[in-house]
């Protein structure tokens, strides 16, 4: 996307003589709107990610003639003088968009995205950003945040490592051999290098993480090559006679016709993307600059060099710099607005941004704006300054604990035995969690509560205040719920389970004998909600085949954490905005409706065992009003969208829940509207 828009003229000697060609412009500004659209989830554009291959053919080409006009012009490469130029080309930009970026990160991000920031953003600064994608890290926070501001940057690494890279093979052929002869072998190199690129691709892609298949600069190096194999090609001039054009004008036609459809229908998780697609986008991309190259005053061409399209072609680079940043920052939520509104705000920010990118900085800097400032000694000094501002500004702010935390007195009695001889029934009377027998004596009536779920419940059991009179444990296992299905689609990619999810029956057994609790809650408040590929399809809660398969699970969870006789209560699930979608929807994961239908079986599943279940509905607490919200009486409840902030739990959800904690221990909670059961105790043992 960001190759020169000039090739050299040779002097003398065979090959291509083309000056400034506005069509190559206007293919950019396609490969610019198509990725923008499409992050911007404009319907119809499912394979807009596909723009990132035109730019890599574009820069594949004209690089690759650059360097060979150069030797045939001058007799050598100056490779030097051709990384100074696209240092001061791309540097500049790339260094503004960074600063602005990790600064307003440190007021807009959480602190767990903060501290993935910085390394992304070093990642970025050394043009490795593709594979810092790949191995972002498998930890919780890393697998299961909101996309990065700075995720973009991934295909600039590529190409910077093809412009490190390339021109020395170049220029190392070039040295050996004849011009012609290091032509031909060029053209094999790069015909080679495409196939073993392609076939490496489709071995590396796995449907459970594509990332090593998308990001690798080694499977996405096809379009690179491609590019510089068209060069090659182009480099003789035999290829130019009029039959050579008309035939190219054909394949031109039908290269636009695969790239639209491509850019309509393909989708980056689909393996035939893999397994050639990608390859059969770049040929395609390749026939078109191909015609607009041999024939600039076709009709294609002169469409492409249209005045608009040519206009925003010149200032693509900054237009994909600053899209990305602004559209995860410019949110629904932070904005009010949504959809076209939204998309519009957006769009005039990230235009506004890359003109003046491209006015102020990209251009005077390109065309000599320091040469009397020693460039070598501003870039060192521009490139330390922005490594401290990075490490400072992506430090998280350490937020105090609340110093008025309350403290929670929990003081509790068993429910009365109820005089005289209980009637018969088939059902035995439920037994007071804290006179159950098995409780260990030294407990008294001091309840014991052990906290079982995901991340979320984690939160809760950890942030608790001073409680005297009650005792607690968690064993919530972070990014693990109870389903367990490998193929999961979060935040719209696909992902499996985190390493260590599939045992999480026995891992609560394990919880369960340890503590031996009186009560055991249990919150899910995640992984249940996401699309998982069961009997042939994804399928998600509320689909009633998926319902089913998570009543099983459920069925297992509270079996598990009642089996040493302790009571369950099952917390709702509440709202949540973890990530937002680029269009400023909601990730299905996030959706209001997805919660409800959780809700709904936890309160089916406590149907199906009454008096042994108890479900507390968490979800007006944190979300009054019916919908989610950051802050509760103006004190902030969430972190990151999903997870609660200790002053939250300490403040907002601990008041509400311990005490019923206690009494469902104590065999004294009433749900709302409920009638006292009566409860025959039973002698402790143990």
């Amino acid at each position: 996307m960001t190759g020169p828009a000039i090739v050299s003229s040779p002097v003398s000697g065979r090959g291509p003589s083309w000056g400034h060609l506005p069509a190559l412009d206007g293919i950019r500004a396609f490969a610019v709107l198509s990725v923008v659209l499409f992050h911007a989830g404009i319907a119809g554009l499912a394979g807009g990610f596909l723009g990132v291959d035109t730019f890599f053919v574009l820069s594949g080409f004209l690089i690759t003639s650059l360097l060979l006009a150069e030797r045939r012009r001058t007799g050598r490469i100056d490779l030097i003088r051709f990384w100074v130029r696209r240092i001061r080309r791309l540097l500049p930009a790339l260094l503004a968009m960074l600063l602005a970026t990790v600064v307003a990160g440190r007021f807009l991000l959480d602190s767990d995205a903060l501290a993935l920031v910085r390394t992304d953003a070093y990642a970025a600064l050394g043009y490795l950003a593709n594979w810092r994608m790949i191995f972002r890290g498998t930890g919780y926070a890393a697998v299961t945040a909101a996309p990065s501001p700075l995720q973009h940057t991934w295909s600039l690494g590529i190409e910077e490592q093809f412009y490190l890279l390339w021109p020395l093979i170049v220029a190392a052929l070039t040295i050996k051999l004849t011009l012609r002869r290091a032509r031909t072998v060029l053209v094999v190199l790069c015909a080679a290098g495409a196939a073993a690129s392609a076939v490496l691709c489709a071995w590396l892609y796995r449907p459970e993480s594509i990332s090593r298949a998308y990001y690798g600069t080694d499977t996405r190096a096809q379009a690179l090559l491609i590019g510089a194999l068209l060069a090659g090609v182009l480099a003789y001039a035999e290829s130019r006679r009029p039959g050579g054009r008309a035939a190219l004008g054909v394949t031109a036609l039908l290269g636009a016709g695969v790239t639209g459809w491509l850019w309509h229908s393909a989708s980056e998780t689909a393996p035939w993307m893999y397994q050639g697609g990608l390859t059969v986008a770049a040929l395609a991309t390749a026939a078109v600059i191909a015609h607009v190259v041999v024939s600039p005053a076709a009709p294609m061409a002169r469409f492409l060099g249209l005045a608009p399209l040519a206009a925003l072609g010149r200032i693509s680079y900054g237009v994909y710099l600053w899209h990305w940043p602004v559209f995860l920052f410019v949110t629904a939520d932070a904005t009010g607005l949504s959809r076209w509104p939204l998309l519009v705000v957006r769009l005039a920010g990230t235009l506004a941004v890359a003109v003046l990118s491209y006015h102020l900085i990209e251009q005077p800097i390109r065309h000599g704006a320091l040469t009397g400032w020693r460039p070598t000694a501003v870039t060192v000094g521009a490139l330390g300054v922005l490594i401290a501002v990075i490490g400072y500004a992506t430090v998280p702010a350490v937020e105090p604990a609340p110093a008025d935390a309350p403290v929670i007195a929990i003081s509790v009695a068993p429910a009365p035995a109820v005089p005289g001889t209980p009637r018969r029934s088939r059902t035995p009377a439920p037994v007071v969690p804290i006179n159950r027998p098995g409780r260990p004596g030294s407990a008294g009536n001091e309840p014991r509560i052990t906290f079982f779920g995901d991340s979320v419940s984690w939160t809760i059991g950890t942030y608790l205040p001073p409680h005297p009179g009650m005792w607690t444990s968690v064993r919530s296992i972070q990014g693990c719920g109870i389903a367990t299905l490998p193929r999961i689609r979060q935040l719209d990619e696909p992902f499996t389970n985190y390493p260590g999810c599939p045992a999480w029956e026995s891992r609560w057994r394990k919880g369960v004998a340890r503590d031996n609790p009186d009560v055991a809650v249990i919150n899910l408040n995640r992984w249940e909600l996401m699309d998982r590929y069961y009997e042939g399809r994804y399928q998600h809660v509320g689909d009633p085949g998926y319902d089913a398969y998570l009543l099983r699970q459920l069925d297992k969870a509270v079996t598990i954490a009642g089996s040493r006789g302790a009571a369950v209560v099952l917390l709702t699930a509440s709202y949540t905005r973890r990530a937002e979608r680029p269009d400023g929807s909601l990730y299905p994961e996030d959706r209001p409706e997805r919660v409800d239908a959780w809700n709904r079986l936890l309160r089916a599943e406590a149907a199906r065992r009454p008096g042994r279940i108890t479900v507390l509905d968490l979800n007006p607490v944190v979300c009054p009003g019916g919908e989610f919200t950051w802050r509760v009486n103006r004190l902030k409840v969430r972190s990151d969208g999903l997870h609660y902030t200790p002053s939250g739990v300490q403040r907002v959800i601990a008041p509400w829940l311990l005490p019923k904690l206690a009494a469902v221990a104590a065999g004294t909670y009433r749900a709302p509207g409920q009638q006292p059961a009566l409860t025959t105790p039973r002698s402790r043992r143990g």
